[in-house]
């Protein structure tokens, strides 16, 4: 009988993460998301395991300039609650938007990832800044275009 494939299994001392950049700017909200939770969560390596934080961290810079496409920026609303009677809040996309863009990019990414303690941990190693600055030079990140 041959070798048999053993199962890979990464150890948390082997993962490595790196830095990388995103230029919101021209780009479609739900596909940028996507697309940083695809790094976020690590599913982009080969060695990539769903019970552990494999993902690299992300710096998303003009968040300010992000694209809606159809009837969004009329039609959506953020809704919140005081946990009181009478608490309700809804606050539209556009003014959200001029407000907090960094908002509006978060509440995307952390709608796609898991609802469990490691995407708590997950979302932490992204930083949305809305101009084109950013306080991460030192790290040296990687620009990804897509």
């Amino acid at each position: 009988m041959k070798d048999i494939a053993k199962t890979f299994s990464i150890k948390e001392s082997e993962i490595t993460k790196k830095w990388y950049l995103i230029d919101a700017e021209g780009k479609v909200l739900g596909r940028l998301a996507s697309e940083i939770v695809l790094i976020l969560r690590g599913k982009k390596k080969p060695e990539y395991t769903p019970s552990m934080d494999m993902g690299d961290n992300v710096i998303v810079i003009n968040a300010e300039k992000v694209l809606l496409t159809g009837n969004k920026s009329q039609d959506k609303d953020y809704f919140s609650h005081s946990q009181y009677p009478g608490g309700k809040k809804w606050v539209s996309i556009t003014k959200m938007m001029a407000e907090q863009p960094e908002f509006v990019i978060n509440h995307a990414v952390k709608g796609m990832l898991p609802r469990t303690k490691m995407g708590k941990a997950i979302i932490k190693n992204l930083k949305i800044y809305a101009g084109p600055d950013h306080p991460h030079a030192s790290q040296k990140p990687e620009k990804i275009e897509f």
